[in-house]
């Protein structure tokens, strides 16, 4: 069973950044609660309150790591804001994608998302 919502040091533990490394829990953090935020919205058929009369279930582990890793993406996005990121005087620029499909099919958002009717 997963743990929701997924903690800081599971954040980055998954980015491996040592436990004892604060410089960036604050931004860390910020863009983990966004990330948790942002899923709770889009994926709202699921127990995120461990309430035991739900009909939902629990979140399930794709959808705590596709959360951890979205709020990862989120993090290091600054560093390029116009899609670019520069590879060095002899390699030049590459344009960098604005989503990630394996992040997509973890949380089924996107193209990935499961088709509604009606």
């Amino acid at each position: 069973m997963s743990t929701w919502p997924p903690t800081l040091a599971t954040l980055k533990l998954d980015q491996k950044v040592k436990d004892a490394d604060e410089r960036d829990d604050q931004r860390y953090q910020s863009n983990l609660d966004a990330a948790v935020a942002f899923v709770e919205r889009v994926r709202p058929r699921f127990n995120y309150t461990a309430d035991p009369l739900s009909r939902y279930p629990a979140p399930t582990a794709d959808l705590v790591l596709g959360t951890i890793r979205l709020a990862a993406r989120w993090y290091t996005r600054p560093r390029s804001p116009d899609g670019m990121v520069n590879l060095g005087a002899d390699l030049g620029s590459a344009r960098v994608a604005s989503f990630d499909p394996d992040i997509d099919r973890l949380l089924r958002i996107g193209r990935h998302a499961v088709a509604v009717i009606g």
